[in-house]
């Protein structure tokens, strides 16, 4: 298996294509990173440095690709973080090329806005190229915060998740993946939606100072390396959740700022728990 990878990266830490990239290897998935920003860490430390890529870079090094002739040999293209609007334009081109060249091809999109605590950190033409992306997916895996954001619909109970995620498919994307769900107190739930019915994970909320940055980014890789490995949404979101909840713990009790990836990459493979994803009934 090989995914194509548009995503930020950072030299610390573990968000974006430094989170996806190490996940998906674990997982026996060959990743081709293309990188759409390049800084030295997250911004979320406060400061920064390094810069965006250009749309018409990200576009060559993919060019560059199909003319080695590798393209047909991908089976899916995932996109995080947008440095600008211009990656966002690149990275529909590139999904159109790949889709060309392997019709069976999946592209998931996450499509990075914010989050509760933050709100949005992106620009509001960011925001646009992230929701054109999501119109064009095959999977998308929001948090709360932005699939509220893509569909105006509150997330926030089981029924208006469900209603959020059907939107999401009228859209286009036939799987939804919503992450953050604060439904039941003391707890974190993830679902996953598709034509055949949703389930739900529900995780204990671990007690952070601060809560790692780039579980979302990991959680997307993750899920999309088990779904091509099995094809099954709930297996793949089960398996997802249990090891994101794994490394987190990780990171609480080793009082890490951020993903102990290296350290707990055990947890991708044979996670300490598994968490199991229910079929929501009403």
């Amino acid at each position: 298996m090989n995914v194509l990878s548009i995503s930020s990266h950072v030299a610390y830490g573990h968000v974006g294509n430094a989170a996806a990239v190490f996940a998906l290897q674990r997982l026996g998935v060959a990743a081709w990173p293309v990188h759409t920003v390049r800084y030295s860490n997250h911004p979320g430390h406060g400061r920064f440095r390094g810069s965006a890529t250009s749309g018409a870079e990200i576009s060559e090094i993919v060019a560059g690709l199909d003319e080695i002739g590798v393209l047909g040999d991908c089976d899916a293209v995932m996109s995080g973080y947008l440095g600008d609007a211009g990656s966002g334009e690149s990275v529909r081109d590139a999904v159109k090329l790949v889709k060309r060249r392997n019709p069976d091809a999946n592209f998931l999109c996450d499509p990075v806005m914010g989050d509760a605590e933050a709100g949005f950190f992106v620009s509001k033409d960011v925001q646009e190229q992230a929701r054109s992306a999501t119109a064009a997916a095959d999977i998308v895996t929001p948090n709360a915060f932005e699939i509220e954001a893509l569909t105006g619909i509150a997330a926030q109970t089981v029924e208006g998740a469900l209603a959020a995620a059907k939107r999401l498919h009228e859209q286009g994307p036939d799987i939804v993946v919503v992450s953050g769900l604060a439904i039941e107190p003391g707890s974190i739930a993830t679902m996953v939606s598709e034509s055949s019915g949703a389930s739900l994970v529900a995780t204990p909320c671990t007690e952070l100072g601060h809560r790692p940055d780039g579980a979302g980014d990991l959680l997307a890789a993750l899920f999309l390396g088990h779904y091509l490995i099995n094809r099954d949404s709930r297996a793949a979101l089960a398996a997802a959740v249990s090891s994101v909840f794994g490394v987190i713990e990780a990171a609480h009790a080793g009082g890490h700022r951020e993903l102990p990836l290296v350290a707990a990459q055990s947890e991708l493979i044979s996670p300490t728990r598994k968490f199991e994803a229910d079929p929501i009934v009403l």
